[in-house]
């Protein structure tokens, strides 16, 4: 089977540079916010699904919770392995495959890390398996930009200079998917990446979670948890439980 753009690039060490800047001040302030609104007990399990290099899994793990983060990225998961503990560990797994099943009191998504597929089915599978991961009350989290304000607001180019490589950046809007090129050289080679995601709207999601056997409780519109609007809101925050 062909690999996929993601199997590549966020395995890439090139993947690592541009990203290096993750605010993670931001990510700890959303996991306040978000544990406030659950109220998760102090002995929760939480699957943090394509968790990068951990920033959201380790800081849930600080607030008390069993935490297991999951991620494509061998290199993302050997970083992510030095924080471990006995309530904190991490995995290379593919989300869209089986993991624990009715286990987890919450499961998370975050910061777009979603809409890489091809098919819409393909996405309905993969929340397929969130939904079976989690108990009969379990909540999952999924935190997606809003696509709607991301295409109003496009850049189509830019140069990011990061670590003595200039990084090349396009965007465009191709079927459905924002691409984003990725074009630079670093000692005499040149190199060339992309990123595919998906277009998804507040009704693709309502849709999609619905075929998977889940349905909205709360959306939220940005890290502070604030109403969702579709015009204004920078991201897309969905609170779904079993249907």
């Amino acid at each position: 089977m062909q690999r996929k753009w993601f199997q590549y690039w966020f395995n890439s060490p090139y993947y690592h540079i541009l990203y290096q800047q993750r605010n993670d001040a931001e990510a700890e302030f959303f996991i306040d916010q978000l544990t406030h609104f659950l109220h998760p007990k102090p002995d929760s399990k939480a699957l943090d699904i394509a968790c990068g290099k951990g920033r959201h899994s380790i800081y849930l793990n600080k607030k008390g919770l069993d935490v297991t983060g999951i991620d494509l990225s061998e290199q993302s998961i050997k970083y992510a392995r030095q924080f471990e503990n006995h309530k904190l560990h991490f995995l290379v797994h593919d989300m869209r495959k089986l993991f624990y099943i009715n286990y987890f009191d919450i499961a998370l998504n975050l910061f777009t890390s979603f809409g890489y597929f091809d098919t819409e089915k393909e996405h309905v599978d993969a929340l397929k398996t969130f939904r079976k991961c989690l108990k009969h009350d379990g909540v999952l989290v999924l935190d997606y930009f809003n696509t709607e304000k991301i295409l109003r607001n496009l850049n189509s180019c830019e140069v990011k200079s990061l670590d003595g490589i200039a990084f090349n950046i396009s965007k465009n809007v191709i079927e459905g998917k924002i691409i984003k090129k990725i074009n630079f050289e670093d000692k005499g080679k040149t190199y060339s990446f992309e990123e595919r995601v998906q277009a998804f709207s507040f009704e693709d999601f309502e849709r999609m979670i619905l075929k998977a056997g889940m349905t909205i409780h709360h959306t939220f519109g940005n890290y502070e948890l604030e109403d969702f609007n579709q015009n204004t809101s920078d991201r897309l925050i969905l609170i779904c439980k079993k249907a």
